[in-house]
């Protein structure tokens, strides 16, 4: 008989992040590799200086309407899990399964390899002279294996990893302090070239709203990250507070930032300079006569932003895919433990291998268009959820409602953002439809009927075991 005197721990997640740490996690969230590689894209389908900056400050505004959606959502349906949970309890498990699909299959690897590629490029970048064409092997070559040595950090040294993104923070800060910086004292120097930039801002401006929504993908792509504080409600003192505050401070602070980099890129290079550049940041500290003595700093700065991005997303991914695969909507076999690290290891194996794949595709800009289609198209659906709840569930608490306003002009960007784009890269967003509707009859016929197929249920099963003696792992334990 248990004694009366024992006191039962509830073992859960601690609220233990105030306003401030979730102000710095939302902008840590945010600023990474994208950067250092979207102004290319922004100013490519823009045409001008001048709707360049506007698409970043509306790129800016879509992400803070969506955050401020998604804290209505985080805080009336608390729980882990993003996207993939408010999908869930919403519409049920087919649309939480093409979430999960989507996102494993196009989005996650897409982005890593986005991530490994700049980290490629800026570092190449600290070797090679700004006229020598840089090998487009030897980069996509470096960027595999960056990505297959955070594969295997992640699965042999978790802790080691974490504490590491200390020192790639700093890199990221370091670097867009000095490009700040050195754009105002351009500027303020009268620099020759920067009158180029600026004295007719508008002038190449397109007109064509595929191109237009091009450039906004490349615009959203760096700002990815701002949906990061719905995933760890859970762990948030007063969310009902603290939510909405973090994203009020933290998306005009990153809005800010990241116009104040565009505008000390565009002080130094014309749009032309932009365009034929792989990296920006590079050739801008080419540039300017006050950091000729230091320009090597600026890649290395760049590289160790991206690695420390790229470490993070590699993680973080397979987290999502782990989760997954253990409430059965993906293979069993990825959701198995390494028995000694207690790390994720078939699913960070997985994910490291698709990321690979991806690198085959040379253009960071055709995987920015496939990270960003299906950002868009599941950020529109979610918020869709969001409304539909209020319908279908108005005794639903919610802390935290806003305005009918909000979620209904991120809908229309979102839209804007889902049609538009098949006029100028119909390749693109057509291959990005044909997956998400794949999830269909993936769904039906490996997860519906699964039972029911002996085949199936044995080879799965047979794969599942070969995977736990192969990698020395196993599922995870139930509590109690």
């Amino acid at each position: 008989m248990p004694s009366p005197h024992v006191v039962k721990h509830v073992i859960k997640l601690r609220k233990q992040i105030g306003l401030l740490e979730a102000t710095s996690i939302t902008v840590g969230s945010i600023i990474g590799s994208g950067i250092f590689i979207s102004p290319k894209g922004v100013i490519d389908n823009a045409g001008s200086v001048g709707l360049s900056l506007l698409l970043w400050i509306l790129c800016g505004l879509q992400a803070g309407l969506g955050a401020i959606c998604y804290a209505e959502l985080g805080t009336s349906l608390p729980g882990s899990g993003g996207d993939y949970h408010y999908l869930n309890k919403a519409f049920g498990n087919l649309p939480a399964f093409t979430f999960l699909w989507v996102s494993n299959i196009i989005l996650l690897p897409a982005s890593n390899a986005v991530m490994s590629l700049t980290f490629a490029h800026y570092t190449f970048a600290s070797f090679f002279n700004e006229d020598c064409k840089i090998p487009q092997f030897g980069v996509q070559l470096l960027a595999c294996c960056a990505v297959l040595f955070l594969t295997w950090f992640n699965v042999t040294n978790v802790k080691a990893m974490t504490k590491m993104q200390n020192v790639f923070m700093i890199g990221k800060i370091a670097a867009l302090i000095v490009i700040i910086f050195a754009g105002v004292y351009s500027i303020a120097q009268g620099y020759q070239r920067h009158t180029k930039g600026f004295e007719n801002i508008w002038k190449n401006t397109t007109t064509e709203p595929g191109k237009i929504a091009v450039g906004f993908y490349s615009g959203t792509f760096a700002y990815s990250g701002w949906n990061a504080l719905c995933y760890i409600t859970e762990e948030l003192k007063s969310p009902n507070k603290n939510l909405p505050r973090a994203i009020y401070i933290s998306m005009p602070i990153v809005t800010l930032i990241y116009v104040l980099t565009n505008v000390a890129y565009f002080s130094v290079l014309s749009p032309h300079d932009i365009h034929a550049s792989d990296a920006i940041a590079v050739t801008f500290g080419n540039k300017v006569q006050l950091l000729r003595q230091i320009k090597w700093m600026i890649p290395l700065f760049v590289a160790m932003s991206s690695f420390g991005c790229l470490s993070v997303h590699i993680m973080s991914a397979s987290r999502i895919l782990f989760a997954g695969a253990r409430n059965g909507h993906f293979p069993g076999m990825l959701s198995l433990i390494q028995m000694n690290q207690l790390s994720p290891v078939s699913s960070l194996i997985f994910m490291g291998g698709l990321s690979v794949v991806y690198l085959s595709i040379p253009d960071v800009f055709v995987l920015i268009t496939f990270a960003t289609f299906i950002f868009s198209l599941v950020s529109l659906v979610v918020v869709i959820a969001m409304l539909y709840l209020r319908w279908k569930q108005p005794e639903l608490p919610r802390p935290i409602k806003v305005h009918i306003l909000y979620p209904l002009g991120f809908m229309v960007i979102c839209i804007f953002l889902t049609v538009f784009p098949i006029f100028v890269r119909p390749y693109e967003v057509l291959i990005g439809l044909a997956i998400t509707f794949s999830s269909i009859p993936v769904y039906l016929m490996f997860f519906v009927r699964e039972q029911n197929n002996k085949w199936l249920v044995n080879n799965t099963y047979n794969a599942t075991v070969a995977a736990q003696k192969l990698l020395l792992a196993v599922p995870e334990e139930a509590e109690g």
